[in-house]
């Protein structure tokens, strides 16, 4: 159950991410008070996950889908540059995750 865990905290992850931008600077109070709680989810999440997965690896993890999915949405949403460079490093990132939850061992 750990690593569906860490995936949710994974996505509570991109979720406050991308809320930092819809908050301007925390100037915002819906999107601020939006990004906070996700915050607490996502390391709430992260805390559960790391009773049975290591915390090197899980943190890894976590960061890894924060920063794809970031990078994503971040090429969705505001419309950040797409290159064949940025597709390859993020298809990196990716087979990285992957590879951890693979040997990890309990995956």
């Amino acid at each position: 159950m750990s690593w569906p865990l860490l995936f949710v905290a994974g996505l509570f992850e991109i979720a406050w991410a991308i809320g930092l931008a819809y908050s301007e600077g925390f100037s915002k109070p819906l999107p601020t008070v939006g990004t906070v709680i996700a915050m607490v989810v996502s390391l709430l999440l992260l805390g559960q996950a790391v009773e049975d997965i290591p915390i090197g690896t899980a943190y890894a993890v976590w960061t890894g889908i924060g920063a794809v999915g970031t990078a994503a949405l971040g090429i969705v949403l505001f419309d950040e540059a797409v290159t064949t460079a940025r597709l390859v490093f993020i298809g990196i990132i990716v087979v990285g995750i992957v590879g951890l939850h693979f040997v990890s061992a309990g995956h």
